[in-house]
């Protein structure tokens, strides 16, 4: 991979008990999957993106995303029910890059300027994470180092620790305060879709776009 490269991560194997039955990374959003807004979106900015998932998604999980105009791959948990944490970790092992972006599946208005952003204040260093004004860190739409953050979750999972700040509190990393995401994010970017109410709404905000 070339020096400058970055890439995308893309948490999809959770349960999503609160959607239903259907795999909410699946779920249709103006005539796409979810998954496919996710992935198009970062592919104005990543070079490569990555899906992990479980096994059993696998094949319809790269299906969804075929006519994204980014080269994807496939990254499976190794174990089930590690929760994202382990996910985080599966992914960034599959990074070709220095540095990736790990987002979750269920963010369709994800800003792909605001990932740039992160990608310049994570230089240097292990990560860039965003910290709203409640004080809630957006670490399913951040940039980490791959090869740190994948090192620091893995030894994070063997301690027996579930939460991705257990994992980042290893790190060298660059809090992104709510002052510069308002400059620099567009305000939906942290939007997501946890139920088919809310995936109802998302479809009424893209139609009325």
């Amino acid at each position: 991979m070339a020096d400058g490269a970055f890439e995308g991560v893309v948490l999809g194997g959770g349960y999503s008990t609160r959607f239903g039955d259907e795999d909410k990374a699946l779920a249709e959003l103006r005539g796409r999957p979810l998954l496919a807004h996710v992935v198009s979106r970062l592919g104005r900015v990543c070079d490569r993106v990555v899906l992990n998932c479980r096994e059993e998604q696998a094949e319809s999980h790269r299906a969804a995303v075929e006519n994204c105009d980014v080269p994807v791959a496939v990254a499976v948990d190794p174990e089930p029910d590690r929760g994202p944490m382990a996910g985080i970790a599966a992914g960034l092992r599959a990074v070709e890059a220095e540095y990736a972006a790990v987002v979750a599946c269920d963010m369709p208005f994800l800003d792909p300027e605001f990932l740039r952003y992160l990608r310049r204040r994570a230089e240097g260093r292990d990560a860039a994470v965003p910290q709203r004004e409640d004080e809630w860190y957006q670490t399913t739409q951040a940039v980490y180092s791959a090869a740190a953050m994948a090192d620091a979750c893995e030894r994070a999972l063997e301690r027996g620790e579930g939460k991705i700040l257990a994992a980042l509190e290893e790190l060298d990393w660059a809090t992104v305060g709510e002052a510069d995401i308002e400059a620099h994010a567009a305000a939906d970017t942290f939007e997501n879709v946890n139920t088919r109410e809310e995936l109802a709404a998302a479809e009424r905000k893209l139609r009325d776009e």
